[in-house]
């Protein structure tokens, strides 16, 4: 299965920033050491074209000329940096990778994503691009001009954090569903609407959580005929997460993984990960539920090789 990074470009962030950088490295690393059936590669730059099909030409701009304002960088929560910008662009490219690479054998994923707080013309929330947003609206054109129709996309978020930059994004376009599963009184607290929110109250387990989730992925499948889906497996459900407040375990969420991916094998949808959020006390903690949906979806991946022509 094709896996896409970018860690090696690295933040230049301040001593205590509460964003976990090294996660990502980290993820990777034992990846290569305990999931050998994952081909991982770099991910590509997405061009700035690729970015304005999501997001306005003149906060492209701003982002890749460091011309930013001081209230614009604060919402996004990083200070300006080459880096900064280098990194979100492959971010972004990692996830439409995997959606081609899906596209093809059924499954990959992106090593980082799930940049859902981005709208069309800011950022928020560690995020600067929207990396669904814009595979999205690509994968869109790119069938469009083979088959000239609009393929219609779902997006599956499950960070535990609700994305109101995607559903700000597609608020008036049909042929993307978007569907958002999180803690209702958690960041963000101005949530935009999602075509489907399942707002989950503090404190949520794994069988409150799965019942939800089954209900949600079966309204999705009553109201909407995917043909991508864009899955967001957040690690911040976990009950060991500094920012998640819901208390999901390792197994709740590995059965979490299995439903969506399912639920989009069933279907023969092809489905494309991003890992998205995932702030644990230990960071060894947000490694292993990363680790442990990549183990989930590599198996997918396998299933998916004995049923594509």
């Amino acid at each position: 299965m094709h896996a896409f990074y970018a860690d090696h470009f690295v933040l230049p962030l301040p001593e205590g920033h509460r964003f976990p950088m090294g996660k990502y490295s980290r993820l990777r690393a034992r990846l290569r050491q305990e999931l050998t059936g994952l081909q991982i590669t770099q991910a590509p730059a997405a061009t700035d074209g690729e970015l304005a099909l999501a997001h306005s030409p003149a906060y492209i701009q701003a982002v890749c000329t460091g011309t930013l304002s001081a209230q614009l960088q604060r919402e996004i929560g990083f200070p300006w940096s080459e880096a900064m910008v280098e990194r979100s662009r492959r971010s972004v490219g990692a996830t439409v990778a995997a959606a081609r690479a899906a596209m093809a054998h059924g499954m990959a994923t992106n090593l980082a994503g799930g940049t859902h707080h981005a709208s069309a013309d800011k950022g928020g929330g560690f995020c600067v691009f929207n990396d669904a947003a814009v595979t999205a609206r690509l994968m869109q054109a790119e069938r469009f001009r083979h088959s000239k129709r609009v393929m219609p996309v779902a997006v599956i978020d499950l960070d535990v954090h609700q994305g109101n930059g995607t559903a700000e994004i597609f608020a008036n376009d049909p042929s993307v569903f978007t569907l958002s599963m999180h803690g209702e009184k958690n960041f963000p607290f101005r949530k935009v609407k999602s075509d489907l929110d399942v707002d989950l109250p503090d404190g949520t387990t794994d069988d409150v959580y799965l019942a939800a989730l089954h209900q949600a992925l079966e309204t999705l499948g009553q109201r909407f005929d995917s043909e991508l889906v864009i899955y967001l497996a957040g690690a911040d459900p976990h009950e060991g997460d500094r920012l998640g407040r819901l208390k999901l375990s390792y197994d709740g969420l590995i059965a979490r993984d299995r439903a969506v991916m399912d639920w989009a094998f069933q279907r023969r949808i092809p489905l494309a990960m991003c890992m998205a959020g995932g702030y644990g006390r230990d960071i060894e903690t947000t490694v292993q539920v990363q680790l442990n949906t990549l183990s989930v979806a590599l198996a997918y991946w396998e299933r998916w090789q004995n049923v594509i022509p």
